[in-house]
């Protein structure tokens, strides 16, 4: 029988829903206000596409390092600190008056805002396991899509009262906001911990924890399927605007309206129902962390193909939302799934490297996207492309389940519930670790 939790396990989720949801928020809220911005600060089309772009680059290069950081020092004071130093710069950003100004606060929003979520990630796992850890995380992501969806307040209040002002009332939020944390966030207290203290005693070194993910096959796997997901995703959220628009004959306003709602209100339910069914049928199949994502990208797969295929518009939308909805299991399920391979020590780490992978493998595919229509190859095409890439690393997440480490935790645990040193982690620790 799994363990109960500890008394913050839930208010944990819920303070780091909030900082994921305000981390994505803050980020993103710049492209809903391009017109005034550029109105008061004159910049190329280039350039104004450079201030995510700089965000991207270095929130990408620095989030291994900064799960690193993680792992290595109490993952509350981190969080804590990450959301009071972006908070701090997202102020500042309102008294940028040159666009070189921008640029320098845009860099630096990316390193601060690089910890928040390999830290958030791995402290929601600390606290919660077996029958509430994948909706636990689904949860968190869930904030974080919550925030981006919300970015569109950043554009009205420019409207209104001028860009800077989002920029004020945000930073000054975020501010607060931190001191809440200071008060309520911590780490499990000793005993509470759903893994060893080892970590704690025995800091964690960063050519260890290299090492032990890239020889550990379990997370190869992972990363390998983070790629092909990554394509298929940065496909549909890239190009279903203008794929719809064309291929149905609607406006710019009604195709993009249409698409971002059909997706992202089924990601977010896709998230909290592919946590809560792992969670539930993980009490009687432990392998149900795995098999959820598989069948999730079973129904992803054909779904992307029928929206490249159909000429009707309700079919091309209802498979959009079921892309959204049955894609989304992945997310949910994929902190609780590095748990199965991953020491718990270098859980940050793991989550910082695939957040490296996946922004990488979206910045070329956005960019792929736009030379295979610079060539007049049909948007369909891509999508088709995508859901090879999505029946491929469904059959890759489906090989988990034979390796011999997976095999070990299960017969040791059926809830998989983590003690002290499990065999998983004997299993895919590095000889030097041993």
């Amino acid at each position: 029988m799994a363990p109960s939790l500890p008394p913050r396990a839930w208010l944990t989720v819920g303070l780091l829903w909030a900082a994921a949801c305000l981390n994505y928020l803050d980020r993103l809220m710049i492209t809903t206000m391009r017109d005034s911005i550029m109105e008061a600060i004159p910049m190329t089309e280039a350039q104004f596409g450079l201030l995510t772009s700089v965000f991207l680059i270095v929130y990408a290069v620095l989030s291994p390092f900064a799960g690193f950081l993680a792992d290595r020092f109490n993952r509350s004071h981190v969080i804590i600190l990450s959301v009071f130093v972006w908070s701090v710069v997202t102020l500042l950003t309102a008294y940028a008056k040159t666009y070189e100004q921008l640029l320098f606060t845009r860099a630096l929003m990316g390193i601060s805002e690089a910890a928040c979520m390999p830290a958030s990630a791995a402290l929601i796992v600390d606290y919660h396991r077996g029958a509430t850890r994948s909706l636990a995380s689904g949860l968190l992501l869930s904030g974080a899509m919550t925030g981006g969806a919300l970015g569109g307040i950043g554009g009205t209040m420019a409207e209104s009262h001028g860009w800077a002002h989002a920029y004020v009332v945000f930073g000054a939020i975020g501010i607060g906001f931190a001191v809440v944390l200071l008060l309520l966030l911590r780490d499990p207290r000793s005993g509470e911990e759903t893994y060893s203290t080892e970590h704690k005693t025995v800091p964690p070194r960063l050519g260890e924890a290299l090492a032990h993910l890239f020889t550990n096959r379990g997370y190869l796997v992972m990363l390998s399927y983070g790629c092909l997901g990554g394509v298929a995703a940065w496909s549909v959220v890239g190009w279903m605007p203008t794929y719809i628009k064309e291929k149905f004959e609607l406006t710019q306003g009604s195709a993009g309206l249409s698409t971002t709602a059909y997706l992202n209100i089924a990601a977010l339910v896709g998230m909290l129902v592919g946590g809560f069914w792992a969670d539930r049928w993980s009490r009687t199949n432990e392998r149900a962390r795995i098999l959820v994502p598989v069948i999730g990208l079973a129904i992803a797969a054909p779904a992307v193909f029928l929206i490249a295929q159909t000429t009707l518009l309700p079919v091309a939308l209802g498979g959009l939302a079921l892309y959204g909805l049955s894609r989304h299991f992945v997310d949910a399920n994929s902190m609780p799934i590095y748990c199965l391979f991953v020491e718990p020590r270098y859980r940050a780490t793991s989550w910082g490297i695939a957040t490296f992978v996946a922004c990488v493998i979206g910045g070329i595919g956005i960019y792929a996207g736009g030379v295979l229509r610079d060539a007049h190859v049909d948007v369909g095409r891509i999508f088709q492309f995508g859901a090879a890439c999505l029946a491929v690393g469904g059959l890759l997440l489906a090989s988990l389940l034979r390796l011999p480490a997976l095999r070990a935790a299960t017969a040791a645990s059926p809830d998989l519930v983590e003690t002290p040193r499990p065999p998983i982690e004997q299993a895919t620790r590095s000889p030097k670790n041993g």
